[in-house]
């Protein structure tokens, strides 16, 4: 008889009863194992006490909020992904979530697809536990995305957050393809025109960099997204 697959566990604390069922049963649809708790310390309890491959964080919450939840995640598991919600969409409280190391943040009300779509790339590319790579060779190119710089031979070029990440991407799909929804989603949020349009600039950025070495080629897969390819030498 065939074992079945052991389904990936997140950790849901959100202070909402309705909302909360609702999303728990959400993805649970989706084939996710959830686990829902309405505070922070209920919510710090049951990640000490169990095992998690994502932790998603409502900010304002009673008995302790999402910030000093994350902070607390943290010391047990630094690289545990995080994704907060929020009712605000305050410029402050989006930069302390991601000082804090958050992988994601969501405004509500958010399209729950979108939600799925952020999990799955994060649970991809940086699995709990799991250490994540940070330097690449391409081609005569040296990339290192934490300091976002891209070296050839004697010259540096810093690239901006935007044209990190997506080089980031296109690295870790190991000349496979890069999804251009994946993308859109992780890193400007949404797939609408106006995204669609700036990531062809960036990504017109990126081609404009890396042409310095003849054997790196960045692709259209025409309705699906772009394929990096690195001639072999010689």
């Amino acid at each position: 008889m065939k074992e079945a697959r052991s389904k990936l566990k997140i950790l849901l604390v959100e202070d909402d009863p309705n909302f909360g069922s609702i999303l728990k049963s959400y993805l649970e649809l989706a084939d996710y194992d959830v686990i829902l708790r309405s505070d922070g310390k209920q919510g710090l309890g049951t990640f000490i006490s169990g095992t998690f491959d994502l932790c998603i964080l409502d900010i304002m919450m009673p008995e302790m909020d999402g910030f000093t939840l994350a902070k607390e995640i943290r010391k047990k598991n630094e690289k545990m992904p995080l994704i907060f919600l929020t009712a605000k969409s305050l410029k402050e409280d989006v930069l302390r979530g991601f000082q804090l190391g958050a992988d994601d943040y969501l405004t509500k009300p958010f399209d729950s697809e979108v939600l799925l779509c952020k999990i799955s790339a994060i649970l991809r590319r940086k699995p709990a536990g799991e250490q994540e790579v940070d330097e690449f060779e391409i081609g005569k190119f040296r990339f290192q995305a934490d300091l976002r710089t891209l070296r050839f031979e004697d010259q540096t070029q810093t690239l901006s957050p935007k044209e990190a990440e997506l080089l980031k991407m296109l690295c870790n799909a190991k000349g496979g393809i890069l999804s251009r929804k994946e993308a859109l989603v992780k890193i400007w949020g949404n797939e609408d025109y106006f995204t669609t349009r700036s990531m062809d600039v960036f990504m017109a950025r990126l081609r404009k960099y890396l042409k310095k070495d003849p054997s790196i080629e960045i692709i259209n897969i025409h309705g699906n997204g772009f394929r990096m390819i690195i001639e072999p030498i010689g």
